[in-house]
């Protein structure tokens, strides 16, 4: 899917939620558990109910992996079942040598055919250029994440951006910075886009004078408590720019016969929010 593809759709939808598929078999209605595949029919379900009002599913590959051939089977079949105007997000977190990563690129675009996986940018510009060789597939690279020990690294002060001149006087700039302003030249906003928590929207600011045209892949509203208001604030662009991630919100609100249903109710909570936010934004 193109970059202007994936704006016409959050247009037409009035949306840039994606749901987070972290579908875990512990935690899905216990009536599913006589399907030969239990998380599948649980994620068939989820997608059927959601799909209009969604612009991207975002399976946490970590949730089926664990339960080895099964578990990937399911990955399989829930990916195969996304309409095809829906932008699917593989949700690896993969990062590594070159010639590792362009397996991994193929594994999620060529077998799986994912619009897109996210990357661990930590070892540098061979491991996530093979995920940029592919048309119309993208890499969403690791940029601040949503998780409290965040801190413990990706704020801590480093040295001044290398792409800077060399005559310009030094400065310390958090390590997220860097990663950011480095790598955002290894790609485009046509190819690249960074994940960014909703739990530190004070930086979205921040991170939007580094990279004004990229789209944003952003975890944390709901459960995680990031506020909707303050990331679009801060974060929308010409294009909108944003893809807010919801997962357990709308995952596991009910227990009973009725999830499906009651996930849309949901999301529909979370769409009617983005709409409004939308209509504000364009003057309608």
């Amino acid at each position: 899917m193109t970059k202007k593809e994936l704006s016409g759709q959050i247009l037409k939808k009035k949306s840039f939620l994606c749901i987070g598929l972290d579908s875990d078999i512990e935690k899905i209605p216990k009536h599913l558990l006589k399907y030969d595949d239990p998380v599948f029919e649980f994620n068939r379900q989820i997608i059927d109910a959601t799909q209009d009002l969604c612009i991207a599913y975002k399976p946490n590959t970590a949730f089926y992996e664990c339960r080895g051939k099964s578990g990937w089977e399911s990955l399989e079949k829930t990916i195969g079942h996304l309409p095809e105007n829906i932008f699917s997000i593989a949700d690896a977190k993969r990062g590594d040598i070159g010639n590792t990563s362009a397996l991994y690129a193929k594994t999620f675009f060529t077998h799986m055919d994912c619009d897109a996986v996210t990357v661990n940018p930590l070892m540098g510009e061979d491991s996530v250029k093979p995920f940029l060789t592919y048309d119309n597939k993208w890499a969403i690279l690791l940029g601040l994440t949503s998780n409290k020990s965040a801190e413990d690294f990706q704020l801590s002060m480093t040295a001044m951006n290398p792409l800077e001149k060399e005559s310009e006087e030094m400065r310390q700039i958090p390590l997220f910075e860097k990663i950011i302003s480095v790598s955002s030249h290894w790609g485009t906003d046509e190819n690249m886009m960074y994940v960014i928590g909703a739990t530190k929207a004070e930086q979205i600011e921040r991170v939007r004078k580094i990279i004004p045209e990229h789209f944003l892949l952003v975890p944390g509203i709901g459960a995680q408590g990031g506020d909707l208001l303050s990331v679009c604030r801060h974060g929308m662009n010409s294009s909108y720019g944003l893809i807010i991630n919801v997962s357990r919100s709308i995952l596991y609100v009910s227990d009973k016969t009725d999830f499906a249903d009651q996930a849309r109710s949901a999301a529909k909570a979370f769409q009617k929010q983005m709409q409004e936010i939308i209509e504000k934004s364009s003057g309608q």
